[in-house]
């Protein structure tokens, strides 16, 4: 069973609009700010290929020219981006005693 059956999709986008809400600051123009949260949101979806047509295809976008620009022209900081995002998942999930074990295993990886 995959996880979007079980997930409460406007609980989970109110979750994900807070969670961007809290980085948004970090990008200096409402455009790389769009375009960063349409490449998270394609990151994360079902879609096959994990590249700049297939993401703004999913995002609604004409071309790939915005996400492209995002990650190659715009000026934004990677790693306080990051960083909030983590103080921002520590904060709601964080325990005392939590281990994060993340595992790819679920994964098809092609080639040797």
């Amino acid at each position: 069973m995959a996880v979007g059956h079980s997930v409460d999709l406007p609980g989970w986008r109110s979750v994900w609009d807070d969670l961007f809400a809290g980085v948004a600051g970090r990008f200096g123009r409402v455009e790389p700010r769009r375009a960063a949260q349409d490449f998270a949101l394609g990151l994360l979806s079902m879609v096959e290929r994990k590249n700049s047509w297939w993401l703004a295809e999913q995002a609604g976008h004409a071309n790939p020219l915005a996400l492209q620009r995002l990650l190659h022209r715009a000026v934004w900081d990677a790693d306080a981006v990051r960083d909030d995002l983590r103080a921002q998942v520590v904060d709601r999930l964080g325990h005392r005693d939590a281990i994060l074990v993340p595992d790819e295993t679920g994964f098809v990886k092609k080639g040797t």
